[in-house]
């Protein structure tokens, strides 16, 4: 049976909490029917367009110019046939085959589900059903219309469908078009406008290299252009048309901004300071951000950037000494937990703009992941009191955090994660490092939990946590509030394969929140009936107020997700409703 800690604080409540929860892209939870519906019925009314054309072209106006001319346009292909072209051919044709499709498809969705600095759900979805919709459009449309494949030396096997339309070229479009569409919308960089472009010519090349090999009729490689062209429009307008990464303001943007704000029946007043991440962050991401705080009554605000030596609790601490009614934080974690050590207890709401590798704060506040939306979201808002943790140590000065500290694993594995991965993989880069660093030795640690006795334990990982989720939406910690009052202590300590798939199972069911105890210290396990006492029990948990850690040896420790000096104690407490956040009111 775990240990009870006498004298500790009630439970935690189970009313709601005022923080609103991370939700869903619109287009993707209580719009998705309404989505399916537009775009269900556009794609009937895209597939009835391309048959009439069919059967149009191969019925009343197949004798009629240009149609009659098609053949001689096949024969003339046939006649520039050189070895070098019928190679060249060979390669752009592949580009649209079904296989090939298929898998670029699916690589590129699972990048942008999983690299955080590029789109995520909206734009693998947008992707995959664009090229889902084509595929199935193409084979209502090959069975409608029967037509032959051109009179000619074919250089490939005849597939069993009809010539009209292009299956190839089809594809190509909706595929290598699309990410064209996300390149030129959703990414910034001088190379952009390139990459679009080359991306755009693809399906061109896939075209001709299917007239070329005598595949297809010119018009059935028009009609696989139109297809896969409309099953973008369809599927880009319903799911893409509101959450496109701000490009940088046109050149009269200020002035419009200007003109909606003087026209705002209440002007917010008092002197607005911005954090900036200068490594996080661009020029033209900026200027969005100042175009958003101008819209919303804060003229004028002042921009300060971070530095290596200072990133972002001195920055923060002039804001306040300097009269600011409200601090913007433009960073990751280390920038947001910087700034909320130096507005903790002090009254001075901050805006949270999330724009680093994990986010986890803005995650678990339920604040969108794109830093204009986040900023408009929080500004619409109120502000709302959360929690932080106080936390020291052997060679630790005195500090904040407002995410999750720990020491083990995930200390060893975020010092084993070199910047460079992590710029250019983001979170991903953490797993490939935690890995290596599963060889490390076990912790030996005694643990004391406010007033209660002395708990002895091995683990590979101890988070003192805030929140409770991390990416992925991995509830790790699943009863951990940002605004309960309390932090949680979560000890991990699977052995073996079985151990850690026990682990995985705990983690997996922890989505619902496990019943709190009626005394801190008997907290029961996420996905199993109790915490145990360390003996084969992969994962405990444990609220508390105040939590002594001491390690027998230098362990590796981390303070919201940035390495601090190795040591053999911590010490952490929690301070109540110590930080003012601005977060999206109810519904927004």
């Amino acid at each position: 049976m775990p240990t009870a800690l006498p004298d500790g604080p009630a439970p935690r409540p189970t009313e709601p909490h005022a923080i609103t929860r991370p939700g869903r892209s619109p287009a993707l939870t209580s719009g998705s029917g309404r989505a399916a519906a537009q775009i269900g019925a556009l794609t009937v009314c895209q597939a009835a367009l391309l048959v009439g054309f069919g059967l149009l072209i191969t019925g009343p106006a197949r004798g009629i110019w240009p149609l009659s001319g098609e053949d001689k346009i096949n024969e003339g292909f046939e006649h520039l046939r050189t070895q070098a072209l019928t190679r060249a051919s060979l390669i752009a044709s592949e580009a649209g085959n079904t296989a090939t499709v298929i898998a670029v498809t699916a690589v590129v969705c699972g990048g942008l589900i999983l690299i955080p600095r590029l789109p995520k759900w909206r734009e693998a979805v947008f992707l995959a059903v664009a090229v889902s919709l084509q595929a199935l459009v193409f084979l209502v449309i090959s069975t409608s219309v029967d037509r032959a494949r051109p009179e000619v030396d074919r250089l490939d096997a005849s597939p069993p469908t009809a010539s009209y339309t292009s299956g190839h070229t089809g594809a190509a479009t909706a595929l290598y078009a699309g990410l064209a569409v996300l390149v030129l919308s959703r990414v910034r960089g001088p190379w952009r406008k390139v990459l679009g472009g080359l991306l755009l010519l693809l399906p061109l090349l896939v075209a001709f290299a299917r007239l070329y090999r005598g595949m297809h009729h010119p018009t059935d490689v028009l009609g696989g252009l139109v297809n896969g062209g409309l099953s973008l429009l369809i599927v880009g307008r319903t799911l893409l048309t509101d959450d496109a990464i701000p490009t940088p303001p046109p050149s009269n943007a200020m002035e419009v901004a200007l003109q909606t704000a003087e026209e705002r029946s209440e002007q917010v007043a008092g002197h607005t300071v911005v954090v900036v991440n200068p490594t996080v962050t661009d020029e033209a991401e900026r200027e969005t951000l100042r175009l958003v705080l101008e819209q919303h009554g804060h003229h004028s605000a002042e921009f300060v950037f971070t530095t290596a030596e200072d990133p972002g609790s001195g920055q923060a601490a002039d804001a306040v000494r300097g009269g600011a009614s409200l601090v913007v934080v433009c960073g990751g974690d280390g920038t947001v937990r910087a700034a909320a050590d130096a507005l903790a207890g002090t009254g001075v709401p901050l805006a949270v703009v999330p724009c680093g590798t994990g986010n986890l704060l803005a995650r678990n506040l339920g604040l969108p992941l794109t830093p204009a939306d986040a900023l408009g979201a929080a500004l619409s808002g109120r502000a709302h009191r959360i929690d932080l943790g106080r936390i020291e140590g052997d060679s630790l000065p005195a500090t904040h955090f407002t995410a999750m500290s720990g020491a083990g694993l995930d200390a060893a594995m975020l010092e084993n994660t070199g910047t460079h991965a992590k710029s250019a993989f983001g979170w991903p880069a953490y797993v490939v490092a935690g890995i290596r660093s599963l060889r490390a030795p076990r912790i030996t640690v005694t643990i004391r939990l406010d007033d209660g006795p002395v708990l002895h334990r091995t683990a590979r990982m101890l988070l003192l946590a805030n929140i409770g989720s991390v990416q992925g939406g991995a509830a790790l910690v699943p009863a951990a509030e940002p605004d309960d009052g309390l932090l949680d202590l979560a000890v991990f300590d699977p052995h073996g394969p079985s151990g850690w798939l026990r682990a995985a199972g705990i983690l997996l069911r922890g989505r619902s929140k496990p019943p709190r105890p009626a005394v801190l210290g008997t907290f029961p396990l996420a996905g199993s009936e109790a915490a145990g006492t360390g003996a084969g029990t992969p994962v405990e948990y444990f609220p508390f107020r105040r939590a002594e850690l001491r390690f027998t040896s230098l362990q590796s420790r981390e303070i919201d997700g940035d390495p601090v000096r190795p040591g053999r104690l911590l010490v952490a407490e929690v301070r109540p409703g110590a930080l003012s956040v601005l977060l999206p009111s109810e519904g927004k």
